[in-house]
């Protein structure tokens, strides 16, 4: 019988920064905005929680059935570890997503029916990373529906629901969220890059190499703050989360040393860290603008 701890693991908690982080940057948004609403805001960050858990536990029954997780490198998987049947993941993926569909429903009701059209597309997403005939994870196609999703969407969504508007702000503060989770993402595929050409999982990474996937890792941080820089054009105490770039000094060395592997693991939490730790920083900068 799988156990609560071997469910916790099995959510991978430690990607969650990813969907708390767009929530908290696009709520700092609809504070400087005067928008802030607390009920939508924790809303939204049902949905985002929930379609992480859901997309984490889907990914898992997904390769698991496959076989493709037989030969990682990571964090336990339940389905190829043993620890529950892949129907039992299946299932709590399945519940996961009503869960975000209940809330994503809500918040339809109160802001927009269009929402319920975000959410769908967004559950889809989820699911078909590594699911469905042609999950397009498989084929290089990862890293821009992080970005999209992760990013933009999560970012873009939390401040409408709020301010009941998008602009080039919330999109600036989305590509900013988006390119960190895209970093975690990319740093994962590093870590598995040798395992995934064993199992013809053409990831953005398989297809680069190991070398230019370093080089992308590198690029997408150093983008991030870039797009600090520019927000700080019009808050300026959003230049703040620039004290951030002290949290991504360790995971580019590591990723520029050449390291493989396990060793790679320490970047992805820490990675996961300075997403969570910018949001924190540009949130806060945001409100206080």
């Amino acid at each position: 019988m799988t156990s609560t701890r071997e469910w916790y693991l099995g959510a991978r908690p430690k990607t969650l920064p990813a969907a708390i982080a767009p929530v908290i940057a696009g709520t700092g948004l609809a504070a400087a905005a005067k928008r802030f609403d607390l009920g939508t805001a924790a809303a939204a960050l049902v949905v985002a929680l929930a379609i992480q858990v859901a997309t984490n536990y889907a990914n898992d029954y997904s390769d698991g059935i496959r076989g493709t997780d037989d030969t990682r490198v990571g964090p336990m998987r339940l389905v190829a570890s043993g620890a529950a049947t892949a129907a039992a993941v299946k299932r709590a993926a399945v519940l996961s997503f009503l869960v975000a569909g209940i809330a994503g429903i809500a918040l339809a009701v109160i802001v927009s029916p269009w929402l319920i059209l975000v959410g769908a597309a967004s559950i889809s997403a989820g699911w078909l990373y590594t699911g469905g005939p042609k999950p397009y994870g498989y084929y290089g196609l990862g890293e821009v529906f992080v970005f999209v999703f992760f990013g933009l969407v999560a970012t873009c969504g939390t401040y409408y629901v709020q301010a009941r508007s998008i602009d080039s702000w919330s999109l600036l503060v989305g590509a900013e969220m988006g390119l960190l989770s895209v970093a975690i993402l990319v740093a994962n595929n590093l870590r598995d890059i040798d395992g995934d050409k064993i199992n013809n999982k053409h990831t953005l990474a398989v297809r680069l190499g190991a070398e230019r996937t370093r080089l992308l890792y590198t690029a997408v941080v150093a983008l991030s703050f870039v797009c600090v820089l520019v927000l700080g054009l019009k808050f300026r105490f959003a230049l703040g989360a620039l004290i951030s770039v002290l949290a991504a000094l360790v995971p580019i060395k590591t990723v520029r040393s050449g390291a493989t592997g396990r060793d790679l693991l320490p970047v992805l939490a820490g990675t996961s860290r300075l997403l969570l730790l910018q949001a924190v920083l540009i949130g806060a900068g945001l409100a206080l603008s």
